[in-house]
């Protein structure tokens, strides 16, 4: 084995950590802007579960976040709820923000 070698190997661990702690961290977002939302909308407890985790499963339908933003925006405007695009992203980045944090003091 040679250093480079050895460098390369503890590169290509340190992208796969890093790409799961991504994926940890969008997770869990999406979770806590479903948890977000399901208040706003005024649902009980056990409904606020079940569309938060309707929120992480939206999130695998494309790549990025409008297909996210799409089904918040759409589900808070069919249940009454006043909001526009902007709010549901500036929800998005917050949450974004106390995922890492949390997880971050997870690890």
């Amino acid at each position: 084995m040679t250093t480079f070698d050895d460098r390369e190997r503890a590169e290509e661990a340190k992208f796969a950590r890093d790409e799961e702690m991504q994926f940890r961290i969008q997770a869990r977002r999406n979770k806590l802007l479903g948890q977000w939302a399901a208040e706003r909308m005024g649902l009980s407890a056990v409904e606020t579960e079940g569309y938060a985790k309707s929120v992480v499963q939206a999130d695998f339908e494309e790549t990025g976040d409008e297909d996210v933003v799409r089904k918040l925006l759409g589900d808070m405007l069919s249940a009454g709820v006043e909001i526009d695009e902007a709010e549901v992203r500036t929800a998005l980045e917050a949450k974004a923000v106390e995922a890492r944090r949390m997880l971050m003091g997870e690890a």
